[in-house]
């Protein structure tokens, strides 16, 4: 079977890993400070004192939360989003206020923010598409990168235009740092200092509560090598993305000339979503609705835009080392069906 996702793994990943094995330090070191550099230099920061990796996107999200005192504050977040949002929130102590998506967009509907009465905003750029948010001076911003890492606005990364960001490098994302891990940035090197605090537990002496959400210097290999690639996994996504637009797939994307979207997700429109993903797996190839409408963050029946995204969507396989062939065949299959 031809999974839906797969993470890109090989020869490169190996060798940094026996690198790491060899020098005899596994833990937290020197490769998870080269890969702070490493992404810093990547997201346009100014240095690797404005990022701190750890050890999930979940722990990022819970951190990015905690050094903004969330606790018994409202937290806005989209309700068609993963449930690691809806976990962080209520592990920090914060109020989640559920926002609907726009209108044939995954991403939130910047209208609902202005009556939501909130504190924080949790800001996602859903299948790898911008979401066009600022800072603004009635609540904070935590952009969310677990999906678009890469991504861009007018020629820069996003990532950085709220109070914080945050992404993921879990195993199904734009690249991994061997299954779990996580990075936290911001311009406001004074937050990254508390978070980075946080994560440094041992040896201390002030006795201030501090927890172990460090990344291992086998993973934060991993993920110096998965960056050093990923303008190749970008533009193999781009090209498996336009196969699917020119078999006349209608796709989820952005019209804004000034977004420059990283395709994590290839999502359809259809009214036949069950019949695609059935007839796609009688020809051994998974495709999944991306976000069920029982996975949706809160009932459904109250967000209607979020509601007909998880009952008319499907997300086709999409990742660099799909084979064109079975590129080529889901195109014939799916448009098939779509021109019935």
């Amino acid at each position: 079977m031809v999974p839906h996702n797969k993470p890109t793994l090989g020869y490169r990943e190996i060798s940094a890993v026996k690198r790491v094995i060899n020098s005899g330090w596994v833990a937290q070191g020197i490769e998870v400070n080269s890969l702070e550099d490493e992404i810093a230099a990547f997201l346009g920061l100014e240095s690797s004192s404005n990022v701190v990796v750890v050890s999930s996107g979940t722990a990022a999200l819970f951190l990015a939360l905690w050094a903004l005192e969330s606790k018994g504050r409202r937290v806005g977040v989209p309700v068609y989003s993963c449930s690691a949002l809806k976990n962080a929130i209520e592990m920090s102590g914060a109020v989640p206020v559920y926002l609907d998506c726009a209108k044939r967009s995954p991403n939130i509907d910047l209208n609902a923010i202005q009556s939501s009465n909130i504190d924080i905003l949790i800001a996602p750029s859903m299948f790898g598409i911008p979401i066009d948010i600022k800072s603004n001076s009635q609540y904070k911003v935590i952009e969310d990168l677990a999906q678009a890492f890469g991504a861009e606005k007018n020629g820069r990364p996003i990532g950085s235009r709220g109070e914080l960001g945050i992404t993921s490098f879990y195993a199904t994302k734009l690249l991994t740092t061997g299954g779990q891990g996580g990075a936290i940035f911001s311009h406001n090197k004074n937050l990254i200092d508390k978070i980075r605090d946080y994560r440094e537990f041992d040896n201390r002496r002030d006795k201030k509560n501090r927890f172990n959400f460090q990344m291992t210097d086998i993973q934060a290999s991993i993920g110096r090598e998965q960056l050093k690639q990923f303008n190749i996994f970008r533009e193999r996504r781009e090209s498996i993305f336009m196969n699917y637009k020119a078999a006349g797939l209608d796709l989820l994307e952005s019209k804004n000339i000034s977004h420059s979207i990283v395709r994590y997700r290839a999502v359809i429109n259809t009214k036949q979503p069950d019949r695609i993903i059935n007839q796609l797996e009688m020809n051994g190839i998974r495709a999944i609705v991306p976000i069920e409408k029982d996975e949706l963050l809160d009932n459904p029946n109250n967000y209607i835009n979020a509601k007909q995204l998880s009952e008319q969507t499907v997300s086709l396989p999409i990742y660099p080392n799909l084979e064109q062939s079975v590129v080529n065949k889901i195109c014939r299959i799916v448009s098939k069906i779509e021109s019935i």
